[in-house]
């Protein structure tokens, strides 16, 4: 294993296609503080790379996109306000490198999406699932509150009333629910999100990089 597989999170692909790893099988890929604060800095060497045309986020061969936040780490990132503050930052931060990414940025998701994976998936473009992806937010299960910002992106995305239906049943919801949602926008086969994503990024490719470009600036401008 190389030394960047070795870490919880890492920038991979090549070519047109930039890929950001998310690599903690031992929990299922949930998220940590020193991945949160790892992802603006991968974006910003995606957005520099002028060989990319988009970027995809998945959970490589641990089978999962992301079992939410690192539930481990609450004792000491909600311990008190003043690291509760922090925590909301640096959480913030790596969604809004996501949201603000120059290029097309694509979830590819596989298994377990819960919670902050959810989130982390809404900033995103565009969300490709497999058949097999489970989905769920369960902040009320965990007494936390659903971040401001995170809400908005999922109120547009499914709307205020599918939201709320998500956020205070907390239940778990199939990948074809999803779809129906409007949370992903296609379903791969089994295993097949990934592939789906990369041929995404292929015909991304074949388009004009300045109008894509251009697309996405003026989605960004209407997003509120």
């Amino acid at each position: 294993m190389s030394t960047s597989e070795k870490r919880p999170v890492f920038l991979a692909g090549s070519g047109s296609v930039a890929e950001i790893v998310i690599n903690a099988p031992s929990r299922r890929n949930a998220l940590g503080m020193s991945m949160w604060s790892a992802l603006p800095v991968l974006v910003r060497t995606v957005d520099a790379d002028s060989a990319a045309k988009a970027l995809v986020i998945h959970g490589g061969s641990v089978g999962h996109f992301a079992a939410g936040v690192d539930i481990s780490e609450f004792e000491t990132i909600y311990a008190d306000e003043a690291s509760t503050r922090e925590t909301t930052g640096i959480i913030s931060d790596a969604m809004s490198a996501i949201e603000n990414c120059s290029k097309p940025v694509i979830a590819a998701i596989e298994g377990s999406c819960f919670g902050a994976g959810i989130a982390l998936a809404v900033a995103c473009d565009i969300r490709i699932s497999s058949a097999n992806a489970a989905f769920g937010l369960p902040p009320a299960k965990l007494g936390i509150v659903y971040p401001p910002a995170d809400l908005r992106r999922l109120v547009k995305l499914v709307g205020p009333s599918n939201a709320k239906h998500m956020l205070f049943s907390a239940r778990r919801f199939s990948s074809a629910q999803a779809l129906s949602l409007g949370l992903v926008n296609e379903i791969a086969g089994e295993g097949g999100a990934l592939a789906a994503a990369r041929q995404t990024v292929q015909d991304i490719a074949a388009n004009s990089s300045w109008s894509v470009k251009a697309l996405k600036k003026n989605g960004q401008r209407n997003r509120k």
